[in-house]
């Protein structure tokens, strides 16, 4: 429980807090922040730089495993995108959450007045469009939750996602936009959340007894619709792609069922014979038990829990109960399935990460091994444009500026990343390039600038795409191109190896910009 204080306090702190600032967040004794961190950097949840705590891509697997059991952004998503095309507005698709809901898919437009929310960002049900609609479903217990809730908080500081409020609207305000909801079959936000911001949403039903599986929704600025113009102009397309995502849901073959992750159990006892005190063995094990879950895996008894993670059946009823206790699970008979509050652990910040920031500290620590700078470029038409770099501390040193732009062709970067997608017709390159799709790395010296000697690698996304690569740079008194080859590759390898992983988790279920 201390643990996922923890990890709530570096998500409501947008992924960063120094380890003293953690400590007065959370309440908690420094030694247990200290030993809770320690796991978590452990587990790659967090990593520590400096004084500071940081959220870690690898976190994200928790809420991947939610959004893997849940089946909708892998069905639907698709859906919400092409219309988020069609109409140059903003697209989500969001599930209910207790008394509020929670987004499980963005599909943003770019513009400089643009929308700030994240996957897995938490929101009062009363000020949205997608409210009304999961309240439909509501019975007394809920509505009385929801007034508590209400009373205590007038002002939703409880929602970080969302502007304060000053003055709260009567409750019989809400409960007469959900009868009109559930009237019409559709729900208005007009300027709720904060003025300017106007939304449309549509009840997406599951292909079983009819239930609300989630809620598509179109937000726009009034600058460009107004409420009543949203529902005139494009809640019919709405709708159309609503009964195209249902029919998707009616149509879907049954998951098929993955292999359960193992030797987790293994693991965290290993870890905690190393570390002895410092690592919080409780904490991995009880954050174990969520990664159980996946598509084919939606709900588990206590026996596929402890079988999949291998852990004792006390030790997983133990999580499991903890895990339920905290409303990070739920139980159906002997079943558990996780709940969309698992995407409070890290999400929100985590999904609008960038390549750039995944690599960095990867970057940092093949630096510090090998003693040269490192740096992360992507393609740009004809061009590499560096969009991350690191050097090391020498008199002489390779120094790049981040957004720096050099032909592709005579760079390391370009060539490793060029292997992947070779120019059209016949190219002074061809020879070159093949060679470097056979040995996986590219070589350049002195081509681009006399005396510069650099490696690279590509980074792959999850399709085996290359879409950007890493280089280790120097001067050529610094090493033979063999000893590049022998000395500095298996650590470049390496370091795009850990690159790709958290890239790969990270975009399970979200987009990351390559820049």
């Amino acid at each position: 429980m201390r643990g996922i204080t923890v990890l709530l306090r570096l998500t409501e702190a947008d992924g960063a807090l120094s380890l003293s600032a953690l400590e007065r967040a959370t309440g908690l004794a420094r030694s247990t922040v200290d030993r809770i961190t320690a796991t978590l950097t452990r587990m790659d949840y967090v990593r520590l730089d400096g004084r500071d705590a940081v959220l870690a891509p690898r976190l994200m697997e928790l809420g991947n495993a939610y959004l893997s059991a849940l089946r909708l952004p892998r069905l639907l998503d698709p859906y919400a995108d092409a219309l988020a095309d069609e109409l140059d507005e903003s697209v989500s698709l969001a599930v209910g959450d207790g008394d509020g809901i929670r987004f499980i898919h963005q599909a943003t437009r770019r513009r400089a007045m643009s929308l700030s929310f994240r996957i897995g960002d938490l929101l009062p049900a009363e000020r949205t469009a997608p409210g009304p609609l999961f309240a439909m479903e509501w019975g007394a217990a809920e509505w009385s939750r929801w007034r508590a809730r209400r009373a205590a908080d007038p002002q939703d500081r409880g929602f970080p996602a969302v502007p304060p409020r000053e003055d709260a609207p009567a409750e019989e305000d809400f409960e007469a936009r959900t009868r009109e909801a559930r009237a019409r079959g559709w729900a208005l936000d007009d300027q709720l959340i904060e003025p300017g911001l106007v939304a449309i949403s549509v009840p997406v039903r599951a292909a079983e007894a009819g239930r609300v599986a989630c809620v598509a929704n179109v937000v726009s600025h009034t600058s460009r619709h107004t409420a009543a113009s949203l529902r005139d102009t494009l809640l019919p397309r709405l709708r159309e792609t609503v009964d195209a995502m249902e029919q998707r849901l009616r149509d879907a073959p049954e998951p098929e069922v993955r292999p359960a992750p193992s030797g987790l159990a293994a693991w965290t006892g290993a870890s905690k014979q190393e570390l002895g005190r410092e690592f919080v063995e409780s904490l991995a094990r009880g954050l174990t038990v969520l990664t159980a879950f996946d598509e084919g895996r939606a709900e588990l008894t206590l026996t596929e829990v402890a079988q999949a993670t291998g852990l004792a059946r006390a030790t997983a009823r133990r999580a499991l109960i903890t895990l339920d206790h905290l409303g990070y699970v739920t139980t159906h008979g002997r079943r558990f399935r996780p709940t969309p509050r698992v995407l409070a652990l890290g999400f929100p910040p985590l999904s609008r990460t960038t390549l750039p920031r995944i690599a960095e500290p990867h970057l940092a620590e093949l630096a510090a091994s090998v003693h040269d700078s490192t740096s992360l470029a992507v393609l740009v038409g004809d061009d590499i444009q560096y969009t991350a770099h690191v050097t090391t501390s020498r008199i002489m040193s390779v120094n790049v500026t981040v957004g720096t732009r050099l032909p592709a062709r005579a760079t390391s970067l370009g060539r490793a990343i060029l292997a992947d997608h070779p120019p059209k017709g016949p190219s002074d390159l061809t020879a070159v390039l093949a060679e470097v799709r056979r040995t996986g790395y590219a070589l350049v010296d002195g081509e681009l600038e006399e005396g510069l000697r650099s490696i690279a690698v590509p980074v792959r996304d999850r399709a085996g795409r290359a879409v950007a690569a890493v280089n280790v740079a120097m001067h050529t008194t610094r090493r033979t191109p063999a000893e590049c080859v022998t000395d500095v590759l298996p650590a470049l390898r390496a370091t795009a190896a850990h690159i790709e992983t958290d890239l790969h988790t990270a975009t399970r279920f979200t987009r990351i910009p390559p820049t």
